[in-house]
């Protein structure tokens, strides 16, 4: 029960991003953004989509291993402030606003992808919350080739801005 109630928030939290992250995606297009390496982005949809799969298909039966559920929750912790210090800036795809300066506020004082960072810790610690240490390997090294691609598009299209 416990199980299916953290993959259930997770998945929920995805859900609702998502009606954000195209809003936000909308007004910053209408303010003379424009999207950039669309291309890679149906693949991190996949990868999202195949990892909750994987926890809802294997995750449900599994003990809980509490020092990696906190950790989670602090990663979780970590998206919040993330999300609040982009506000509208958030958006799930790459978007360059000419104009636009970079955030440098909140967590982007510390590090240069705080997002990024924190995804990775959540794809890493989630399974491990149920001791699927192999779902964590897998879909960390998928993620980090994703992110590898979409980090280098990102820095591209902001130093062309």
């Amino acid at each position: 029960m416990l199980n299916a109630l953290i993959v259930g928030l997770v998945t929920l939290s995805r859900l609702v991003e998502l009606p954000i992250a195209r809003a936000n995606t909308r007004r910053l297009l209408a303010s003379g953004g424009h999207e950039v390496a669309a291309s890679h982005y149906p693949l991190i949809v996949a990868l999202h989509v195949c990892w909750l799969a994987a926890l809802w298909l294997r995750a449900l039966d599994r003990p809980i291993n509490l020092p990696a559920l906190v950790a989670f929750g602090l990663v979780e912790c970590c998206r919040i402030w993330v999300l609040r210090t982009l506000g509208k800036r958030w958006t799930t795809r790459i978007v360059v606003v000419p104009g636009e300066t970079l955030v440098a506020r909140g967590p982007y004082k510390f590090i240069r992808h705080p997002n990024y960072a924190v995804v990775t810790a959540e794809i890493a610690l989630l399974p491990l919350v149920f001791g699927l240490w192999q779902v964590a390997i897998i879909f960390s090294l998928l993620n980090a080739a994703i992110l590898a691609v979409r980090i280098r598009e990102e820095d591209r299209a902001l130093r062309a801005a």
